[in-house]
């Protein structure tokens, strides 16, 4: 059998692919550079190439799920009305939507991505940026003070959380998507 050599960026892209599947089937404690080698099919110092720890190996997980949530909010909200009910449907869908998209899977990524300042740092960045990317979306419906930062931080852990229950199948993802809207409508028309 030929091996097919794939150019740096097709190479990285089948790395992420095929540690998100080893997470999927086995959990995040279980995904080492030697193991994705192993599954990828690779020999380990070209996934050393790539990343040069683990550590690097969750963070580049991490943002590439981070750059599909922002890129799935950008889509929600070309689709949506330009109504604080449209907005907050936009960034409540997208949130659910990419969270289901990608599985129980993130949720070993996320507390694999607690476990250490560095990593954690990664995740907090991201969260700021997009956090702040939904207060811009949100300003034109909350008059001049905007969004507080406990505002935010209330809608974004109830998104964690009904994000969480619709991947557990503990809500469907109409509920849990419903109740993400009405409640940055809430918080909204307080502010």
């Amino acid at each position: 059998m030929t091996r097919t050599r794939l150019s740096r960026s097709d190479r990285y892209d089948q790395l992420v692919e095929v540690s998100w599947a080893l997470v999927r089937a086995e959990g995040a404690d279980a995904l080492t550079l030697g193991r994705l080698a192993e599954h990828a099919g690779v020999a380990k110092p070209v996934v050393y190439s790539h990343f040069a720890s683990r550590a690097e190996l969750l963070a580049a997980l991490f943002t590439e799920f981070d750059d599909r949530q922002a890129s799935m909010l950008e889509e929600s909200l070309d689709a949506a009305p330009a109504t604080l009910d449209g907005r907050a449907r936009a960034i409540a869908d997208s949130y659910v939507g990419c969270a289901l998209a990608q599985g129980r899977e993130l949720t070993g990524v996320l507390a694999a991505l607690e476990g250490s300042p560095e990593l954690e740092q990664v995740k907090r960045t991201a969260e700021h940026a997009y956090s702040e990317r939904c207060r811009e979306i949100l300003q034109p419906f909350s008059g001049r003070a905007g969004l507080s930062a406990p505002s935010l931080t209330a809608i974004f852990g109830a998104a964690e959380a009904l994000s969480h229950a619709a991947v557990s199948e503990v809500l469907t993802p109409a509920q849990a998507t419903g109740e993400l809207t009405d409640l940055i409508v809430a918080v909204v028309d307080r502010a």
